[in-house]
């Protein structure tokens, strides 16, 4: 009698992490974040609510991991590394340095409009970004998990910009940012306007150059 390999528990463990990534998107995009659980999570992804609790402990660390699986894989796809190598310039991770301060924010700022518009992405966003809004312990840790570490890399790219004299030396990199990562943010969620590649480039170029003449 031939016998037959186990079953491989890693790929069959992979398998029921995208399904659950999978179902918690979609669920909290049809029905919200409050009526998201984890049984719904459950019986969506085809799996036990044990399999979900031996992972992880509650629906916002599923929604949250799963939200992150996301935007690494959006970011794949548009050709950018997630993990965010320096470049040959010596470059900041997750932002390209190529010296042109300018050019650099408005690539990666019209990467993001591409994630904005992406319908898979869009919905998940505005439920869990909405729910952060009255849900404090929610919203603290949409802020430190996924938003901060991305801010963090326009203050290192910033940082940079001012090492080679194309900053103040007295700008706050971690203010500066919100001219141009806020505007784009609050266009989003409010649609008080379209979301373009036009509209983030005039938005570098007003925070990198002002409104006086030049």
């Amino acid at each position: 009698m031939v016998s037959k390999p186990a079953p491989d528990a890693t790929r069959r463990s992979e398998k029921s992490r995208r399904a659950i990534y999978a179902a918690a998107l979609t669920l909290v995009a049809e029905v919200g974040y409050p009526k998201t659980t984890v049984e719904g999570i459950a019986a969506r992804a085809g799996v036990g609510k044990q399999t979900i609790y031996r992972w992880w402990s509650s629906k916002a660390d599923v929604l949250l991991e799963a939200f992150l699986d996301l935007a690494e894989q959006t970011a794949r796809e548009a050709g950018h590394d997630p993990a965010g190598p320096d470049t040959a310039g010596g470059g900041t991770a997750g932002i390209p340095d190529t010296g042109d301060l300018a050019a650099d924010l408005k690539a990666v700022l019209r990467a993001t409009v591409d994630e904005l518009l992406d319908p898979r992405f869009d919905a998940p966003a505005r439920a869990l970004t909405a729910e952060g809004v009255v849900n404090e312990q929610l919203g603290r840790v949409f802020v430190s998990r996924l938003l901060e570490p991305q801010l963090q890399l326009y203050v290192a790219r910033l940082r940079s910009a001012q090492d080679a004299g194309q900053v103040r030396r007295g700008v706050d990199p971690r203010i500066a940012l919100e001219l141009f990562v806020s505007p784009l943010a609050q266009r989003w969620l409010q649609h008080t306007g379209p979301i373009t590649y036009d509209y983030t480039d005039t938005l570098v170029d007003y925070a990198l150059y002002g409104l006086a003449p030049r």
